[in-house]
């Protein structure tokens, strides 16, 4: 799942919709949003974000995050490394190997690391 993924899922969820429903709604395919919540479908366009936004009635700030979530959101990443120092390749080689096993907290931490603060 993306970060996009789950925050859509999130609010079609808290305003009880089905994905059919919220689907017919948006003018795209209910399979559509499946893949997207479940983080099969690459980042969604800016037009779809929009679509969202207005479809939930988001104000503001929270449609420029929900932006954000979906710039985030390819869960096909690709690492170009060329030119880079080798521990930069050696880093990007590391965690391609070892993401899928290492657990959410793990996870926040090297976000931590490796992420600006928020504000």
């Amino acid at each position: 799942m993306t970060p996009f993924g789950a925050k859509l899922r999130e609010l079609r969820q808290s305003r009880s919709l089905t994905q059919k429903q919220m689907a017919a709604s948006l003018n795209v395919s209910a399979a559509y949003l499946s893949a997207l919540e479940h983080g099969h479908r690459t980042v969604p366009s800016f037009d779809f974000v929009q679509r969202v936004t207005g479809y939930f009635n988001v104000i503001w700030d929270d449609a420029e995050e929900l932006q954000r979530l979906a710039s985030i959101s390819n869960p096909k990443v690709s690492i170009d490394t060329s030119g880079l120092i080798p521990e930069a390749t050696e880093l990007a080689n590391h965690l391609s190997q070892r993401i899928s096993a290492m657990t959410k907290e793990q996870l926040e931490a090297l976000l931590e690391k490796v992420m600006p603060p928020k504000g």
